[in-house]
């Protein structure tokens, strides 16, 4: 658990991100079944947040890793805690306000978003691929917001907090991608937990309520499948790069509509199935088009 590179083992990473996406998929189950059940946003952060910071420390703990958690750079570890703890508020907001599939797929525009803030903030030049990837992808998200087979609609609040959660995810990749330089990936858990757990325990005596036992069972599911899946994610990364297992995530889409249908009695509507492909297929194109410019260092390649 100190955060070195492992061997690349593709087999083994693409494993662990199929039980990942499983795991995140159920997660957003269970806390849309939650706030049916009147567990206030507030009260799931907090919960999810302080088992993962628990499991995270006994596991630092047990493997004698503690001495991994010295940093110098307590303020960038700050400033990702508090877009993270800011951002897990539209994470499951989206879940709550919009059915799962929809939610889960509009997830999948990050990619898009880490285009724009690349070209924006880091003056990156974007080419034919990246351009025509954004395009595609947000075309998709139009699709996805007209009004469905069923007659419901989905509503442009719902799909504004999904895009600003996409958006934060983002950025935090960027803020994560810094902080990999020089700190481990169980410092980055561990201080993110460490600094957003307190805030959250101070809103709790706000929103905090009693709930049934069978509901507490289901908080507390919802917490341990976000800390596993915290902790799955990163393990993941330790044996295959992003660009080769990053069509497994969108597995989880699969895992989502199945929920949907089986927990919610909510089948996927006909623009799912025409929006999700597009939204999609951008990622991969953005994904293809980073490994292109992975080999551009050797002079081979430009941006067409």
């Amino acid at each position: 658990m100190d955060g070195s590179i492992a061997n690349p083992r593709p087999m083994l990473a693409i494993g662990l991100r199929l039980i990942t996406a499983v795991v995140f998929a159920t997660m957003g189950m269970l806390v849309k079944l939650g706030g049916e059940r009147g567990v206030h946003l507030v009260e799931m952060l907090f919960w999810r947040q302080i088992i993962t910071f628990a499991l995270i420390t006994a596991g630092l703990v047990l493997f004698g890793k503690l001495a991994t958690l010295r940093t110098n750079r307590i303020k960038s570890h700050a400033g990702r805690a508090a877009l993270g703890g800011f951002c897990m508020f539209f994470v499951y907001g989206a879940v709550l306000l919009l059915p799962l599939a929809e939610a889960t797929t509009l997830s999948y525009t990050a990619p898009f978003f880490a285009v724009v803030i690349a070209v924006t903030m880091f003056g990156e030049r974007v080419g034919l691929y990246r351009s025509a990837a954004v395009l595609i992808g947000f075309s998709g998200v139009m699709v996805i917001m007209q009004p469905t087979s069923m007659g419901e609609e989905i509503t442009l609040f719902g799909v504004f907090v999904a895009l600003a959660a996409a958006a934060m995810v983002a950025v935090i990749s960027f803020q994560i991608q810094d902080l990999n330089k020089t700190e481990s990936p169980w410092s980055i858990i561990f201080w993110f937990t460490a600094l957003s757990t307190p805030v959250f325990l101070i809103l709790m005596p706000f929103f905090a309520s009693a709930h049934a036992a069978e509901t507490w069972l289901i908080i507390i599911a919802m917490a341990l499948c976000g800390a596993l899946a915290q902790i799955l994610l990163t393990s993941s990364l330790r044996f295959g790069s992003a660009g080769v297992i990053l069509l497994i995530d969108y597995t989880s889409l699969l895992w989502a509509t199945w929920y949907g249908y089986s927990v919610f009695d909510r089948a996927p509507p006909s623009t799912l199935w025409l929006g999700a492909p597009l939204i999609i297929g951008a990622g991969l194109l953005i994904a293809y088009r980073e490994r292109l410019l992975a080999r551009e260092k050797t002079g081979s390649v430009t941006d067409s």
